[in-house]
């Protein structure tokens, strides 16, 4: 089993447990994709399965899990709202390359002013601080990125597998237990100038994310250009694409 296969189960299992998901449209030769990397006796198969689940609050739950072996394994989950919530996104990147360890998880924000903290951040203080000293922070990240992430976002990189198969899959479970606390939670928004202000910022999110996405070099050399670009868009980053507009 690979190294985050643990983590994905549990986390199908805790929404279809505490959510009622139903499965969200994987556009087709997306669902799973594989290729031989290395030669001679040194060639991997990789293999990326795609996931897509949605519920009344959250219009696309969805991971992309790449398996090739010890020295790469990827899961990115993700969890964005419907854009008549106020919910931050959910957020976990667990990255095993042949360099180490790069572990984010976070509940990303909409907004920052002190209301939205309180609603959605002060409750997990003492989640974030446990695993803080926990884990060590993993050093710098790009300063346009900074507004992208929650008070709580744990960053690091880990130098034994160990740590994330114990101290990190502990943070994911409790992070991922107080996110759907908070779906669960959520009243639905009708002010019409807060819906624009989430429909701005999902779209400012998705943007960057989709321009900025680390993970498109690694599916370019694994499966192409074409393949990744439409990838990015089309499923991983797709509000664009279903509210009509163009993108690359």
């Amino acid at each position: 089993m690979s190294l985050y296969q643990p983590f994905l189960d549990y986390a199908i299992a805790l929404l279809k447990e505490r959510l009622e998901i139903t499965d969200y449209p994987i556009p087709e030769g997306f669902a799973q994709n594989k290729t031989i990397t290395g030669k001679g006796n040194k060639t991997q198969e990789v293999i990326t399965t795609s996931y897509g689940y949605q519920s009344s609050k959250l219009r696309q739950i969805r991971a992309a899990h790449v398996e090739g072996g010890n020295s790469l394994q990827v899961l990115n989950f993700v969890i964005f709202p419907h854009l008549n919530y106020d919910l931050p996104f959910f957020g976990a990147d667990l990255v095993t390359l042949p360099g180490g360890h790069l572990i984010a998880l976070d509940m990303q924000p909409l907004f920052h002013d002190s209301d939205y903290q309180a609603t959605y951040f002060k409750p997990i203080a003492s989640i974030f601080n446990k695993y803080k000293d926990q884990l060590a922070w993993g050093g710098d990240f790009p300063e346009e990125a900074k507004e992208f992430f929650s008070p709580a976002f744990l960053w690091t990189r880990p130098q034994k597998t160990e740590i994330i198969e114990t101290i990190v899959f502990d943070a994911f479970k409790e992070y991922l237990e107080a996110y759907i606390n908070f779906v669960q939670q959520a009243p639905e928004i009708t002010d019409q100038n807060k819906l624009q202000q989430i429909l701005e910022s999902q779209k400012k999110y998705i943007n960057y994310r989709g321009e900025k996405d680390p993970a498109r070099g690694m599916f370019t050399r694994l499966y192409g250009a074409e393949w990744t670009e439409e990838y990015i868009h089309g499923f991983l980053f797709d509000l664009n694409r279903k509210l009509g507009e163009n993108t690359p």
